[in-house]
């Protein structure tokens, strides 16, 4: 599925060199190859929560939703059908509901050069405009998991080891005080990237080569990163936070316990 995902865009949209093609595919087995070697062995590595679902099944389902939908209205202009239309249409509504002053999608459109053709505009508008979206539900779908369905409690013990392999619980202070400030850290970063990042790229482009989404591909995978990213660091720190709350509410109850057997 990870190996599908990274070479769809290669396979549906037209007019991709070979050069194009054969990078994608490797690309695509490389991301494969990883992630089985992830999830097989009994040592992790570097990927989070990987023992603590759904959250990682809702961030591939984002990024997939969001890689498909982009790819397909990218298609419209080369080989239009009923779906295609369908889903460009919709973008245009979102887009164009979204591009409101100082909103992400209007600075996503700002930080285009001064010679972007009005086509350019409208294209990286609705494409910015269902990426955001999509990371909008996808916060929502993983606070509704974590508030409601009671993750990751429901799903057994939590391992801090497997599921937060790079988070020492043995170093820098109290382990729920590094939680909560991890997870505040990310939940500010998650929210400011994407006011941050199109005014990063303007500056660029003001002292460099200006940034042209012209190529699809370029265009699906920069808005996919400028959407998923942030949407990924809030769920992250969202995740934290509820991680440091349960270990809190177990400091809390043994401490209870220790005192009701004194008292006896």
């Amino acid at each position: 599925m990870v190996a599908f995902l990274v070479a769809f865009p290669s396979m549906l949209l037209p007019g991709v060199s070979n050069t194009a093609i054969e990078m994608g595919a490797l690309l695509a087995l490389f991301a494969a190859l990883l992630t089985f070697v992830e999830y097989y062995s009994n040592y992790p590595s570097f990927v989070e929560f990987r023992d603590a679902p759904p959250l990682n099944r809702i961030r591939f389902v984002a990024l997939f939703t969001t890689v498909l939908i982009l790819t397909l209205m990218g298609k419209h202009a080369y080989s239009p059908t009923n779906l295609t239309a369908l889903l460009s249409g919709f973008g245009a509504i979102i887009g164009d509901g979204l591009d409101f002053p100082y909103s992400p999608v209007r600075l996503v459109t700002l930080m285009l050069p001064d010679f972007a053709s009005a086509e350019m505009i409208a294209m990286v508008r609705r494409a910015a405009g269902v990426s955001y979206v999509i990371g909008l539900i996808t916060i929502a779908v993983f606070l509704f998991a974590v508030h409601i369905r009671g993750w990751p409690t429901r799903v057994g013990a939590f391992n801090v080891w497997v599921n937060l392999p790079l988070f020492d619980p043995t170093t820098g202070g109290d382990v729920v005080y590094r939680l909560q400030r991890d997870g505040r850290i990310n939940m500010i970063f998650g929210f400011l990237l994407p006011f941050i990042i199109p005014a990063v790229i303007k500056i660029y482009s003001d002292f460099g080569d200006p940034v042209m989404l012209t190529n699809p591909q370029t265009l699906i995978w920069t808005m996919s990163a400028w959407s998923f990213l942030p949407a990924s660091m809030i769920m992250r720190g969202v995740a934290m936070m509820r991680i440091a709350g349960l270990i809190e509410d177990k400091r809390r109850r043994a401490y209870a316990n220790a005192q009701a057997l004194q008292t006896a």
